[in-house]
């Protein structure tokens, strides 16, 4: 379905259950892939009967929280975010804001990840203001100061998640703020601390591109449950969403890990948000 991205799969809770997914600027926000996140998501679903619905919410369009289940914001290019930032605080922020203290699941990546936050300092050019979700912020310490890139794998509560990462800016946590891992390889969220990515009750905010959710399959899926949880009552997205094999998922995941000297862990669902 190489465009269906942007469109419904045709099905509806009359058919099965359903669940909504709103992708904020696809066209602006798209490096690395990262719409990836998106066709492992309705893929995962579909193999378990769940129609997974996607509508892009563009520049100008407002966000009616009680309109999706799930909400996706990608990374971009400091040019792509100026305007997306302005579009985010003057538009959307009302009700992205709602869905995050209704516990909806987000998932914000590189870009996405800062916006979210309280500002981005970039290399050039006056601060972004974010939306503050996090407590955290970015600065860029310039182009001559090396990018952290390259692939990078984190403890996830019992288990791990692998990635890439490629970002000039490097983000603070605030002294509550929950990181989402801890680094085991790799730079994370400024190549200080030892923490990657953020955490604030549903609401996920990293630097793994890769994409993130193809290489971690028990991530995805973690997302999809707490909608499921969500929209139809606790317990549900066990029962709607019983785990797959995933065994060339997991020789890959596991196969990058041992490249960063990385021992394995669990691959339990049951994980914790932080390790």
């Amino acid at each position: 379905m190489p465009d269906s991205l942007a469109e419904n799969a045709g099905e509806n809770e009359h058919n099965g259950p359903a669940l909504r997914l709103g992708h904020l600027y696809p066209d602006q926000l798209n490096m690395y892939g990262d719409r990836g996140n998106i066709i492992v998501l309705r893929q995962r679903s579909a193999w378990r009967g769940v129609t997974l619905q996607v509508t892009p919410l563009e520049i100008g369009e407002p966000l009616d929280p009680d309109a999706y289940d799930m909400l996706f914001i990608g990374g971009g290019q400091d040019k792509e975010q100026d305007e997306v930032a302005r579009d985010l605080r003057e538009v959307k922020a009302d009700g992205f804001l709602r869905a995050v203290e209704a516990d909806m699941p987000v998932l914000a990546v590189c870009g996405g990840y800062q916006l979210l936050a309280k500002y981005y300092h970039p290399a050039e050019g006056p601060d972004l203001e974010g939306i503050g979700i996090f407590d955290a912020w970015t600065i860029h310490k310039g182009k001559k100061v090396a990018r952290c890139i390259g692939n990078v794998a984190l403890a996830w509560g019992e288990s791990t998640l692998i990635g890439f990462e490629n970002h000039g800016g490097r983000t603070y946590l605030g002294s509550g703020a929950q990181p989402l891992g801890r680094v085991l390889a790799g730079h994370g969220n400024n190549s200080e601390d030892g923490r990657e990515g953020c955490v604030y009750r549903n609401t996920y905010g990293t630097y793994l591109h890769g994409s993130l959710l193809p290489k971690n399959p028990h991530f995805a899926d973690h997302m999809l449950r707490l909608a499921l949880d969500r929209r139809y009552g606790p317990g549900s997205g066990l029962r709607m969403l019983p785990p797959l094999a995933d065994t060339e998922e997991w020789r890959a995941h596991e196969t990058m890990l041992r490249r960063l000297n990385v021992s394995p862990r669990s691959h339990s669902f049951d994980v914790a948000r932080t390790s």
